[in-house]
């Protein structure tokens, strides 16, 4: 893509995620405070990364192999696959549950993002197309988009699940902290580590 739809491709997705704050949390998120764990993000990175790469490849290969794809072709196809894949996403890694059936969204965020699919995928279908760089693509191209990106959500939902079925991935547990607990931390500050020497 040339960096002005880059840039754009950023604005729009940024916009639909601007709902976020408003958006539902699971029950079980709750439990427990959220600390940041780099080990888990870096194994969520290194398992859910490679999958959206091999997505991207296969639409570069669908682009040039299959449609035979012009540059302004393979850019709009490239624009509109990356905003429907990383937006659609966002509801699959935002719950440890079944995105939908079991783990509901806000509506804000729902109706942000659909718009957000929507607008990238008229945009370079749109009078304004060519003037963003972007050529018409043929329908074939949208009906594989749509199994494509089926096949996307469901592979990164089964990855999802083995991710989280690992007994370092459970799910988080309230600790009980009863006084005994309370009166400790608040009398730790007056405490000291060795014992007083008696006179």
């Amino acid at each position: 893509m040339l960096p002005g739809q880059i840039l754009l491709n950023n604005l729009l997705y940024d916009t639909g995620q601007l709902a976020i704050p408003g958006d539902k949390v699971d029950e079980e998120q709750l439990l427990a405070p959220s600390h940041w764990d780099i080990a888990f993000i870096r194994w969520f990175m290194f398992l859910f990364g490679p999958i959206s790469s091999l997505f991207d490849f296969a639409t570069f290969g669908l682009m040039l192999f299959v449609f035979t794809a012009a540059p302004g072709e393979f850019r709009a196809g490239w624009f509109i696959e990356s905003i429907a894949t990383q937006t659609l996403i966002f509801f699959a890694i935002r719950s440890r549950r079944v995105p939908f059936l079991c783990s509901r969204p806000s509506a804000g965020l729902l109706w942000a993002s659909l718009g957000v699919v929507v607008l990238g995928i008229y945009l370079p279908l749109s009078p304004v197309g060519a003037i963003l760089g972007f050529d018409p693509l043929p329908l074939p191209f949208f009906l594989a988009l749509l199994a494509m990106t089926a096949v996307y959500l469901v592979l990164v939902e089964f990855a999802k699940s083995w991710f989280f079925s690992r007994p370092a991935q459970g799910q988080p547990v309230a600790h009980g902290r009863g006084r005994a607990h309370h009166i400790h931390r608040r009398s730790a500050r007056f405490s000291v580590a060795a014992p007083l020497n008696s006179p």
